[in-house]
């Protein structure tokens, strides 16, 4: 009997060491699922807790990346948007019988030592990196999808994540160090940087960045369509000055997936970085520009625009909120104006709902080919009692009004919002343009496909700004500042054709200028190739008809909580203004605030009428053809 026991104790540990440390492999037809809330409680007094969220995030983000690149083997529940948790909605939609993961087998693991572990067979080993040099995690995270890693902060104290998966446990080897053995910086902006002839840039942070340069861009190690602009370790500063999971360690996993660069740089040339106040003027800038200049090369010399998910981290670094001379928006739009000088497009996961999880896994979602809208008819204007018979607006005293339903331009905003906003019962009620960036379905394929196929007939999609991706396109055109580059308007629309024919779009809500030029002829030519139907550029003429493409100056924002407020303001709008439509941007509303603001506008003027987006810009167009000078911009501004 003694003997038996004995046995079966033995057995015993060795099950479970080989769940633990790895020996059992997680099979490619199952899928691991993971529940990472743990790291978004707890009161984050202590260090200790903040480092155990951070670490824990981000070695699961690049775990994800690379175990998820193939095929979608390990889903995890994380993002919140307040009493809604996002991933466990979308698991739960795809779930149900007949959807995509239906009867799949499932395996739910309770620690991440035992997670990893299970995945052992799938990584290499450990990328370790420097708690004292920031920028050493975003390098982590873009070493670890080139060379199948998971990321590890170097803290040699005992119950760290580093002490259990390398010291402890499944003693996972270290492939990389990004600091040194002994836990001092290997990266100390003097000298010459680690492993290269190349000079010091007098900064450490951007040291670490040029390292990555040398060794894995240069080497063409790395994938340089992808890019990923999220907040380094300085996070764990200030974590609770905003939402608890903006370390957007999450988000990684897409871009560990495919084998993107990483980075965390100020776009402004006329102060230090925030972060980096002893650095040599421009020094971000300049390792930006490296960045951007070679991917642009290495991608047919800009024929594939480089997509970069992320945003400038307004609330910690490079703007007045941490110190700097500039505002929030003007760092948006100045980080917007030097990446779309290079061929490249933000996917604009913006503080607020700049979360998402799992992108990795969804990628995989079969979408179909085509999901098209129909185009509004001549026949049908008529019959609706808009045109006359002979295709004149008729005049019965009518303003027209469209919303920008937005700003739907990141992968992250759509994910979360939808069942906060898309699902509002009042959906349907009156006629929307919700305005959504089809460059989403790459890291939302689910979300689209569920949004277009549970529209109503007064949901009506046209593209958010500025296209397929956000970047500012008078910086295609020729001649280029800050890149000097060939003109990309051309390249700008074979890249933007795919994406508006496979969701049926033929007009972009928005075209966010900035401080950007206004769009030339050859900008207009290129909207006009994938954007027939209409744009709405900022620095336009009031009015204008380029070719058949009617162009249309925005206007104002609209975006108080009050709908009688709201209400109030387009009603004045509209009464200044000399035309007969007019379009407001909205951000963030739900069906609800448009039922209510246009019923407040309704007691107000009965004669202002919202329309959805193609009888709005198929009026618009007719009106243009039957108005020569409003056809030619010569309307008097207001």
């Amino acid at each position: 009997m003694r003997v038996v026991s004995l046995f079966v104790f033995i057995v015993g540990v060795m099950m479970y060491n080989s769940m633990s440390y790895g020996q059992t492999a997680v099979s490619s037809n199952t899928i691991a699922v993971f529940d990472l809330g743990y790291a978004l409680e707890g009161t984050w007094a202590h260090p200790r807790e903040v480092k155990r969220a951070w670490d824990h995030a981000h070695t699961l983000a690049t775990l994800q990346g690379v175990v998820n690149r193939e095929s979608p083997r390990l889903y995890t529940y994380f993002v919140k948007n307040g009493q809604h948790d996002i991933d466990r909605y979308w698991w739960s939609k795809y779930r149900t019988e007949g959807a995509w993961l239906a009867g799949r087998d499932t395996v739910v693991y309770p620690d991440i030592v035992s997670l990893i572990g299970a995945f052992r067979n799938d990584i290499g080993g450990v990328v370790v990196y420097d708690p004292a040099v920031p920028a050493t995690s975003n390098v982590a995270s873009a070493v670890a999808g080139a060379e199948r890693l998971i990321a590890v902060r170097y803290d040699p104290e005992a119950g760290s994540l580093y002490h259990q998966l390398v010291k402890t446990g499944p003693r996972l080897p270290v492939k990389v160090w990004l600091v040194k053995k002994d836990g001092k910086p290997l990266f100390t902006g003097s000298g010459t940087i680690s492993g290269t002839s190349r000079p010091s840039s007098g900064s450490a942070k951007n040291d670490a960045y040029r390292w990555f340069i040398e060794h894995y861009l240069k080497k063409g190690k790395c994938n340089t369509a992808f890019g990923a602009y999220y907040i380094d370790q300085h996070w764990m500063t200030d974590p609770t000055r905003i939402n608890r999971n903006h370390h957007t360690l999450s988000n990684h996993d897409y871009f560990v997936s495919k084998n993107a660069f990483f980075f965390d740089l100020s776009p402004w040339a006329d102060e230090p970085a925030t972060d980096d106040p002893k650095q040599r003027l421009g020094t971000d800038l300049e390792t930006l520009k490296e960045f951007l200049l070679l991917a642009y090369q290495q991608n047919g010399n800009g024929n594939t625009f480089t997509h970069i998910g992320g945003f400038p981290p307004w609330a910690f670094k490079y703007t007045q909120h941490a110190g700097g001379k500039h505002d929030d928006v003007p760092t948006e739009w100045e980080y917007s104006r030097i990446i779309s000088a290079y061929n490249a497009f933000k996917d604009a996961d913006a503080i607020g709902y700049g979360a998402l999880a799992n992108a990795s896994f969804w990628q995989h979602y079969p979408l179909k080919d085509s999901y098209p809208q129909q185009r509004v008819t001549d026949e049908e204007l008529v019959e609706r009692g808009y045109l006359t018979a002979d295709g004149k607006l008729v005049e019965n005293g009518k303003e027209y009004l469209v919303f920008y339903v937005g700003d739907y331009d990141a992968a992250s905003w759509l994910s979360q919002t939808t069942p906060t906003l898309w699902d509002d019962p009042n959906r349907g009620k009156v006629p929307l343009m919700w305005c959504i960036s089809p460059v989403l379905a790459q890291r939302a394929p689910m979300v689209m496909e569920y949004r277009w196929l549970s529209a109503t007939p007064n949901d009506y999609f046209a593209a958010a700004d500025n296209g397929a991706g956000y970047l500012m396109p008078g910086m295609l055109q020729a001649p280029r500042d800050v890149s000097g580059l060939p003109d990309a308007t051309q390249q700008w629309a074979a890249h933007n054709i795919p994406y508006y024919k496979q969701w049926g779009l033929s007009i972009t809500g928005f075209v966010i200028d900035g401080e950007a030029p206004g769009l030339n002829e050859a900008g207009l030519d290129a909207y006009a190739r994938f954007s027939p139907d209409g744009i709405v550029p900022q620095k336009v003429p009031l009015t204008l008809l380029h070719g058949k493409m009617p162009v249309f100056r925005s206007d104002e924002d609209v975006n108080q909580e009050d709908p009688a407020v709201a209400a109030q303001i387009i009603v004045n709008r509209v009464d200044k203004r000399p035309l007969r439509f007019h379009w407001f941007r909205n951000i963030l509303k739900s069906p609800t605030w448009y039922v209510q603001v246009v019923d407040e506008i309704r007691d107000r003027n009965p004669n202002i009428e919202l329309l959805d987006g193609a009888t709005f810009f198929a009026l618009y167009r007719k009106y243009l053809e039957n108005t020569p000078d409003a056809a030619k911009g010569l309307w008097p501004e207001n």
